[in-house]
């Protein structure tokens, strides 16, 4: 399987080093930089420091790599832009809370929901 034939994953999914630096077309120490730069881009990184970008630290990866590479930032401005609570329409973005959460939070309306789930799931079992 090439590179091109790979399956594209979920936007809610979390995505190595290597992915987000090639959607950014940048290099992967690039990245690894700015996290040394900028306090809120902080993936995940678990055994052997792996590193996992949540949708958040995409979204702020591309807002950083956006204002440094297209807009003309230095590093400088970016860390002052961030901390000055710059809310991109990017980032706002994949931070909201879906709709369907939001509408979830009744009660009654949340069990239902999930006895209706379990209710599908006895029934695909029930036909294995």
């Amino acid at each position: 399987m090439g590179t091109d034939d790979r399956v594209t994953k979920a936007d809610s999914a979390f995505r190595t080093i290597g992915e987000v630096a090639s959607e950014l077309d940048v290099a992967q120490h690039v990245l690894r930089y700015w996290e040394t730069r900028f306090p809120q881009l902080r993936p995940l990184q678990r055994a052997g420091n792996r590193r996992y970008y949540r949708p958040a630290d995409v979204a702020l990866a591309r807002r950083i790599n956006e204002l440094l590479n297209n807009e003309g930032y230095t590093i400088r401005g970016v860390q002052q832009l961030l901390a000055a609570g710059d809310k991109s329409p990017i980032e706002t973005e994949v931070t909201a809370p879906p709709a369907s959460m939001t509408a979830a939070a009744d009660d009654d309306s949340l069990m239902s929901e999930l006895e209706a789930i379990r209710d599908d799931l006895a029934d695909a079992l029930a036909d294995k």
